[in-house]
């Protein structure tokens, strides 16, 4: 039978510690092996700072949420609230290059948090949670059930 716990916290950089430990905790229930809980609390840990930093850009008092489930694999969804083109890097480029369809190296370059979490997860998505509003970035690990 899957579990689903779920944690929503206000968007301050201290509750990020928590969601780790709490994201650690349940991945080694899971049966997470106990090689990849260091990854695991890493790609928490920078998932989670990422929808801070962006709550607290843009002043939002929205909590920030995280999903943990373990049916066949251990998922974890970290959702902020922030505007789409900031959850997805595209601000930080200028407005003419978001039209430019040449967005190579540019784009590469934005999502520093992007690159640190594929370098922690090797099944990783990041998606839209709804038109305009919101960022959903899923991760995944094997379990050894």
């Amino acid at each position: 039978m899957m579990s689903t716990v779920r944690l929503a916290f206000s968007p301050a950089p201290v509750h990020v510690r928590t969601a780790r430990l709490v994201g650690v905790a349940v991945a080694r229930r899971a049966g997470v092996a106990e090689e990849l809980l260091d990854e695991v609390r890493l790609a928490i840990g920078e998932a989670c700072t990422r929808a801070v930093e962006l709550h607290r850009q843009y002043g939002l008092s929205d909590l920030v949420q995280m999903e943990m489930s373990d049916d066949h694999s251990y998922t974890v969804r970290v959702i902020d609230r922030a505007p789409i083109e900031a959850g997805l890097g595209l601000t930080a480029l200028p407005p003419d290059a978001l039209a430019n369809e040449w967005l190579t190296d540019e784009a590469l370059t934005v999502g520093v948090g992007f690159a640190l979490l594929a370098g922690f997860v090797d099944d990783l998505q990041v998606r839209p949670v709804e038109v305009g509003i919101g960022t959903e970035v899923r991760m995944v690990w094997p379990v050894g059930k």
